[in-house]
């Protein structure tokens, strides 16, 4: 979902949580995962012994211009030194432990983060590895392990897709998106001198066309049409486009539509229809 709004000046810098990638293996790979970080407003990527040293070239074309997260990058020998100024730690994985640890959703986890930082408290997430993941040592250091309900057949995702998932997660608790509304475009709405003309075009067009039969029911059916485009709240732009496509109804669209028109002119003049 490419889009970035170039015109919005709002720029979101999440204060956290700290996204602490533990022996990523590829420069690629870590410029995925801060692509996903920076979608959702995060800048606090935290390297635990990056396999290929840091920096990496590898990882600015696959950021996609996430600079402001690779430039605050920090490096750290050890998990522990790591989350050294954390207050709680989340550790992502899809494997069960051989620990008593407690398990919650990433929206679960999503919600306890949210509550922590507000009270002033500083959290962090794991990811491990791409081919293996966390080590269990790594996991011991964490408050609690995040598991995401997927398939138990194919419940495996990249360090981008885990980075994004928990991401996303996070951003929506404190986002004032409503789930469902309808963009509000720069648009001038169609005067009524426009619509009378619409009127009058597309009414007479179909006196042409042969649509009002029925002298009785002229004034009904002119009224319901009225009726559909008022409530349609339609803009000078709309009204426009319903111009030309009367015109080119009116018109005909080839020899065809000629011709059928034609031959129900013929029918009307002789009484058939």
């Amino acid at each position: 979902m490419a889009g970035t709004n170039s015109l919005e000046k709002k720029i979101i810098h999440e204060t956290g949580p700290a996204i602490i990638l533990i022996g990523a293996q590829l420069g690629e790979n870590i410029g995925k995962a801060v692509r996903a970080m920076y979608n959702f407003g995060l800048t606090d990527l935290r390297l635990v012994s990056p396999r290929d040293g840091w920096p990496n070239p590898d990882a600015i074309p696959a950021a996609a211009g996430a600079d402001i997260v690779l430039d605050k990058a920090r490096v750290f020998d050890s998990t522990a030194e790591a989350i050294a100024d954390l207050n709680y730690v989340y550790a992502t994985t899809a494997r069960r432990r051989d620990m008593i640890k407690t398990v919650v959703t990433p929206r679960k986890c999503a919600s306890l983060m949210r509550k922590y930082s507000d009270e002033g408290q500083k959290v962090g997430l794991l990811f491990g590895p791409e081919k293996a993941g966390l080590l269990n040592d790594d996991v011991a250091l964490s408050d609690a392990i995040v598991s995401v309900p997927l398939n138990p057949a194919f419940a495996s995702l990249n360090l981008a897709q885990a980075v994004v998932l928990m991401a996303y997660e996070w951003f929506q608790t404190n986002t004032d998106q409503p789930e469902e509304y309808t963009p509000k475009l720069e648009t001038t709405p169609a005067a009524a001198e426009d619509l009378q003309m619409l009127f009058d075009h597309m009414e007479h067009e179909l006196t042409e066309a042969g649509y009002f039969r029925h002298d009785q029911r002229r004034s009904i059916m002119k009224r319901n049409l009225r009726n559909i485009f008022k409530r349609s709240e339609l803009t000078q732009e709309e009204v426009s486009t319903l111009r030309g496509v009367i015109k080119a109804l009116a018109t005909g669209g080839g020899a065809g539509w000629q011709t059928e028109k034609a031959e129900k002119a013929k029918k009307r003049n002789k009484g058939v229809m």
